[in-house]
């Protein structure tokens, strides 16, 4: 099944997507409430929405929030080699993968409070002349785990959404040589949708320990790069075991896979030059689509001002 979260006469609630068509829920009905078991519940409030909807809307002309509209924690990964190699020429004199990367499936934790929807209009980070995307496949916890391994972590994994990771390069950058962060870098917007597609839905695809899904982004309609989710290096299933590792994962939790190869200006930027490619500006609108997955197209907008702190010492 298909869940998405739609905004409608001033209320969020969840419906089901089903021929062009959204079948909804009860008004404010949450779809992270409909998590926490094996998925019956989910499947069960779903067979209920298509049966006997409260409305039924257009998929196409819908005002979709993201499907988890505030997620207990949202981790991004970097799992995809041919975006880290990208990244590392740009990053870092000399380039190259850190042998690192390939030991553990290292994440960090990203802010669930600014979450867009897969039709919004996404503000410019304030101070940022450097804004870039970055294309992922989130997969979302479904029950809660710790220590999970990654053969049990299969079962904690409700479904799928695709990702946008919005990137202030030049913020990040500077703030990371602190080596902290990234925080203001990427902390302005990230894009979830357009629906939370269950994990029953992929399996089809299923190649190897990912999917066999063609990944396309977008800028004002000319396509800037593309890769199959099937060339992670680490499956979603280490992920789920690896940020369950000493902790908790819970229902709603968001893991992203990490861009996938070509999917982000930073990647290109580090393989052909930083004026290889224009940073993203306010009015572009970016475009993502994965195979069964969906679309995501957000216009860029302009964003708050910069309030200053102290003045700076080295001024």
């Amino acid at each position: 099944m298909r869940f998405v979260t739609v905004r409608a006469d001033g209320n969020e609630t969840v419906g089901v997507v089903e021929n062009g068509t959204i079948h909804t829920m009860a008004p404010r009905t949450r779809l992270i409430d409909l998590l926490g078991d094996d998925g019956e519940r989910l499947a069960t409030a779903g067979q209920a929405a298509l049966a006997d909807p409260r409305t039924v809307l257009a998929f196409a002309d819908a005002d979709l929030a993201p499907p988890i509209v505030q997620p207990p924690a949202v981790r991004d990964f970097v799992t995809f080699e041919q975006h880290m190699a990208g990244t590392a020429k740009l990053a870092w004199a000399g380039g190259g993968v850190p042998p690192l990367w390939y030991d553990i499936p290292t994440f960090y934790f990203t802010n669930p409070h600014t979450l867009a929807g897969a039709r919004d209009e996404v503000p410019m980070p304030p101070g940022s002349e450097m804004l870039d995307f970055e294309l992922e496949v989130a997969a979302v916890i479904g029950r809660e785990g710790r220590n999970l391994s990654p053969e049990a972590a299969a079962s904690h994994i409700v479904g799928f959404t695709i990702m946008n990771d919005w990137s202030a390069r030049d913020l990040q950058f500077e703030e990371m040589k602190l080596h902290l962060g990234p925080a203001k870098g990427k902390d302005t917007a990230t894009t979830l949708g357009p629906a939370l597609v269950t994990i029953d839905e992929l399996q089809p695809r299923r190649s190897g320990t990912s999917y066999d899904l063609t990944m396309t982004a977008s800028v004002n309609g000319t396509v800037i790069g593309s890769d199959l989710l099937s060339n992670m290096y680490w499956s979603f299933e280490e992920l789920v075991a690896y940020a369950s590792r000493g902790t908790r994962v819970l229902p709603g939790d968001v893991l992203g896979s990490g861009t996938c190869g070509g999917g982000s200006l930073a990647e290109l930027w580090g393989r052909n030059g930083r004026d290889s490619l224009q940073s993203i500006g306010i009015g572009d609108v970016v475009t993502m689509e994965v195979e069964i997955l969906g679309e995501l197209s957000n216009r860029v907008r302009a964003g708050d001002p910069v309030i200053p702190l102290r003045p700076s010492m080295t001024d």
